[in-house]
C-alpha cells in the first residue's frame, strides 16, 4: 500500500462540467485515479423507467473527453459509476458509446471493464414470494404486476463487483447504479486502504466541490487518502475546503447524522474529527464501518403510470390569490362533473406556487400574503390524448371560472407561454425502492471486458 492515495473528482455529476484550469491542476498533483459519479435518482423516477440521460450528451461528452485523453496519457485509471444517470444497461450502453467515439477521435487505445447492474425481475418476484424484500422509507411492497411493469430493475452496487475488474487490469470501468462513493473508494479499498475512510472520502467526493466554499457541483476537488485519514483540497483559487463545509457534506443526504448506511454495512461518524491544515485543506479522521449480519443491496424499479400534461399560468388578482386553494378545488370539481359526459378519467393537480408549491401540504408558514402567484396545472391520465383534453379543459375552466368576489370578466390568468399546455409523456413513480439481502455481493452483476483499439 503507498503512503498517499490521490483521486481526482472533475464534477459533481458527469456532464455538469468543469473549469479546465481546475482539472488540470488535479492532473499536476498526480493522482491515482480520475472517478466520477454520473447519475442519481434526485431527478426523479422517470429516467430510469424511460432509459434516458437526464444530463445532456455534449456535456457528458465533453467531461470525458478531458478525462479520457489525460487519464490515457498520463496511465491514471478511471471510474464511472451509476453510468447515464440511472446505470440501467441503457444508460450505460449510451455512455459506453460516447467513451467509444472519444477513443476512436483521439486515437485512444485502453482496456475498459464494464459492469452491468439490471436484476432479472422474476428474480424480484420470486424474493416477494418469499419476503425477502425489505422496504425503506414504509415503501409497501410492490405486487408482481408491479416489478414486470418496469421497465428496467437495478441494483446499487458495493465495490465488490468491481474489483474483478481491477484485477483484470482495466485502465477504464464503466459500471451501471452504484453507491455513490464505490466509483471513488472500490481501488483503494482493493489495495488496502481502509474501507471506511475510502468511502467516507468517496462520499464527499460524489460531489466534487460542493463541499467546499463557496460550493459548486461544476467545479474540481483532490482527495488524499492515508492510513488513518483523508484530507480534502479545492482545485479553484476561488474555492477552499473548511472544517465546516466538510462536516456539512459528511451530513448531506442523510437522516441520521451518526450513520451512512451502504451495501455491506455503515459508517459509524460518531467519533469523526474535522480538522483545517491551510491552504483551504481539511484532514478527516476517526470514521468507521460497521458490517451489516447480512450484505444487502438496494433495488430501484420505476414503472409507468400514465401520461402527464401540463399547464403554467400566473394571477396578481389579491381576490383570487386570497381563496386561491378554494377556487382551485371548485375547478377541479367543475372538470370532474364535465368529465362524466366523456366517459374519461385523469387527475388533476394545483402547484400553487408563491404559497406552498414547493412544500404542498408540509408548508409551515400559512399566514402569507403573495403579491402573484404562479399556478401549475398538472393533468395525469391514461393516455396522452386523454391528459392533453383534460389539461385544456381544466386551463380554460379555470381561465374564465367565476369565483366569488370576481370583478373583471375578461380572464383570471396569465400565460408566459403560447402554446400554453405541455405534453410531457409518459410519467413514472419508483416502485421498486427496497432492500433485498444476498450471498454474494458480485451475484447480481454481470460484467465483461473490452479491448478498444485505434
Amino acid at each position: 500500500m503507498a503512503k498517499e492515495y490521490k483521486i481526482l473528482s472533475p464534477t459533481a455529476i458527469l456532464g455538469y462540467g468543469f473549469p479546465e484550469e481546475s482539472f488540470m491542476r488535479g492532473i499536476a498533483e498526480h493522482p491515482d485515479l480520475i472517478a466520477v459519479d454520473a447519475g442519481s435518482t434526485d431527478p426523479g423516477p422517470y429516467y430510469l423507467g424511460a432509459g434516458k440521460s437526464f444530463t445532456d450528451r455534449t456535456g457528458v461528452k465533453g467531461d470525458l473527453r478531458y478525462m479520457l485523453t489525460q487519464g490515457i496519457k498520463n496511465h491514471i485509471p478511471i471510474v464511472i459509476g451509476t453510468a447515464g444517470g440511472s446505470g440501467a444497461r441503457p444508460h450505460v450502453e449510451w455512455c459506453r458509446k460516447i467513451i467509444e467515439e472519444i477513443a476512436a477521435e483521439e486515437k485512444l487505445s485502453f482496456r475498459m471493464g464494464i459492469v452491468y447492474a439490471d436484476v432479472d425481475k422474476e428474480a424480484v418476484v420470486q424474493a416477494i414470494e418469499e419476503g425477502q424484500l425489505i422496504p425503506l422509507d414504509d415503501q409497501p411492497i410492490p405486487t408482481a404486476e408491479q416489478v414486470r411493469e418496469c421497465p428496467y430493475v437495478v441494483a446499487q452496487m458495493g465495490p465488490e463487483p468491481l474489483h474483478a475488474m481491477i484485477e483484470a487490469g482495466c485502465e477504464v470501468i464503466l459500471a451501471g447504479r452504484c453507491y455513490d462513493p464505490v466509483c471513488f473508494a472500490a481501488r483503494p479499498i482493493e489495495e488496502g486502504y481502509d474501507r471506511a475512510l475510502a468511502t467516507h472520502m468517496g462520499k464527499i467526493l460524489e460531489c466534487a466541490a460542493i463541499a467546499a466554499t463557496p460550493g459548486s457541483g461544476s467545479d474540481c476537488a483532490l482527495g488524499i487518502l492515508k492510513e488513518d485519514s483523508f484530507i480534502l483540497q479545492a482545485l479553484s483559487p476561488e474555492r477552499q475546503f473548511t472544517a465546516q463545509s466538510t462536516a456539512a457534506h459528511t451530513l448531506y443526504e442523510k437522516s441520521d447524522p451518526y450513520h451512512l448506511p451502504g451495501p455491506g454495512g455503515s459508517l459509524d461518524l460518531t467519533n469523526v474529527s474535522f480538522t483545517e491544515l491551510g491552504d483551504g485543506r481539511v484532514e478527516v479522521r476517526g470514521t468507521q464501518f460497521v458490517p451489516t449480519p447480512k450484505y444487502a443491496v438496494k433495488l430501484e424499479g420505476s414503472r409507468c403510470v400514465g401520461y402527464r400534461t401540463c399547464s403554467i399560468a400566473g394571477t396578481r388578482d389579491p381576490i383570487l390569490i386570497a381563496s386561491i386553494e378554494k377556487v382551485a378545488q371548485q375547478v377541479k370539481d367543475r372538470v370532474t362533473n364535465l368529465l362524466l359526459h366523456d366517459d374519461m378519467k385523469g387527475e388533476v393537480f394545483f402547484h400553487i406556487y408563491g404559497k406552498n408549491g414547493v412544500m404542498g401540504t408540509l408548508e409551515t408558514v400559512k399566514d402569507v400574503n403573495p403579491h402573484e402567484i404562479c399556478i401549475v396545472m398538472e393533468v395525469l391520465s391514461d393516455t396522452q390524448e386523454h391528459a392533453n383534453t383534460i389539461c385544456s379543459l381544466t386551463r380554460s375552466t379555470f381561465l374564465h371560472y367565476g369565483y366569488e368576489g370576481r370583478i373583471s370578466t375578461a380572464g383570471n390568468l396569465a400565460f408566459p407561454f403560447s402554446p400554453s399546455d405541455i405534453p410531457m409523456g409518459a410519467a413514472y413513480e419508483f416502485c421498486l425502492y427496497h432492500l433485498l439481502e444476498v450471498d454474494d455481493p458480485s451475484a447480481l452483476f454481470s460484467s465483461e471486458v473490452v479491448e478498444i483499439k485505434n
